[in-house]
């Protein structure tokens, strides 16, 4: 069909543009024939951390091997991997991580109430 655009194709092309308006890095491979099999469609960095994106559309399945991806990826220690479809887009869960992802954890103290000691912890954006 001239003209017709896949689903992914238009979902990454939307990401990749929100990702531009964030000042996030976002990484793609472009040849996907030569790379790990199953590996994300995206790479995408900014001050709140990483993500690891696989795009598909409303109907797409994940194969055996980006399931062994997922589930590496969502043991590994402070990385977090999503799968994003178009009503994602739409519905703004896309550009409310990307947000997320853009700006640095917030620094907070506490004071220990025997030692008085302060302490800087990390928390969520």
């Amino acid at each position: 069909m001239r003209g017709h655009v896949k689903p992914e194709a238009y979902l990454q092309s939307n990401v990749l543009k929100l990702c531009v308006s964030r000042r996030l890095l976002a990484y793609h491979t472009h040849d996907s024939r030569r790379s790990q099999p199953g590996f994300p469609d995206l790479v995408i960095v900014g001050p709140g951390g990483v993500l690891f994106v696989e795009l598909k559309s409303e109907v797409g399945r994940l194969s055996p091997e980006q399931k062994k991806w997922q589930e590496g990826l969502e043991a590994a220690p402070g990385v977090r991997w999503l799968l994003w479809r178009p009503a994602d887009l739409h519905s703004g869960r896309i550009d409310e991580e990307l947000r997320k992802l853009a700006r640095p954890p917030r620094a907070k103290t506490v004071t220990c109430p025997t030692c008085e000691t302060t302490i800087k912890l990390l928390e969520a954006a």
